[in-house]
């Protein structure tokens, strides 16, 4: 028995899983040399949340822009403050995005990372009871497309990453020349409804690949502990080459 498959034991008796960090092997280091290969240079983030995606995109070397979006107060102060600590991190004033102009009301979850435009399904507050509702907060609603930032501008590479659980086809509707300009998408697909009225992956697949994305790199996302089964996973696409 080599040291590093006696390492990698004792690292599962504490409840660690231990993996080299390669493409193969890590999903954080695969996105990283996707973006790598295809020469990303700016990034629209689009539900950052408190900004946990720029960060991992920094510590992974990526040193090009990045634009993130998020609505909800709380988080939209942490997402600032990580991207002051960033050479060409910028925050886009607090806004929700979707196929319309207007305002509208976002469903806060109790982790925050759950919140959503959409009612949430039973299903999925059974199946992680600290995402359930406790509260509901209104906000400005624009399209992307309408949306005008130096990295939108001078991007010539843009990679668009969408997190806004199961409204990710309203803000696809909304981004309109930038999708056109897209080289490649990250989104969430859920494999069962988690919200009402949200888009399943193979709906998303499939008319992602009529505008002429192709999946290059799935990775997993929201596990229902009790079974097992996954819920949602992350879908990395790029132009058809």
């Amino acid at each position: 028995m080599t040291i590093k498959h006696r390492v990698k034991q004792l690292a599962l008796k504490l409840g660690v899983e231990m993996h080299w960090y390669d493409p193969a092997q890590s999903q954080d280091a695969r996105l990283l040399k996707l973006l790598d290969y295809h020469g990303i240079d700016s990034v629209i983030d689009v539900g950052a949340n408190n900004g946990g995606y720029g960060q991992l995109l920094r510590e992974g070397g990526y040193k090009g822009s990045i634009l993130s979006f998020e609505p909800l107060a709380e988080a939209h102060a942490q997402l600032s403050a990580a991207a002051a600590k960033s050479r060409n991190w910028h925050v886009a004033p607090r806004m929700a995005l979707g196929a319309e102009q207007g305002e509208v009301e976002i469903n806060v979850a109790g982790n925050s990372t759950s919140s959503s435009v959409l009612p949430m399904e039973e299903s999925h507050a059974s199946a992680e009871p600290s995402s359930r509702y406790v509260g509901v907060q209104r906000v400005p609603l624009r399209r992307l497309d309408s949306v005008e930032h130096e990295v939108i501008r001078q991007g010539k590479s843009i990679l668009l990453k969408i997190d806004t659980q199961g409204y990710e086809m309203p803000v696809l509707l909304g981004a309109g020349t930038l999708l056109d300009r897209a080289c490649g998408l990250q989104l969430e697909l859920s494999l069962a409804p988690l919200y009402d009225g949200q888009i399943l992956y193979r709906e998303l697949i499939d008319w992602l690949g009529e505008k002429g994305f192709e999946l290059w790199s799935v990775m997993p996302g929201f596990v229902q502990k009790s079974s097992g089964r996954m819920l949602q996973m992350d879908g990395v696409f790029f132009r058809n080459e």
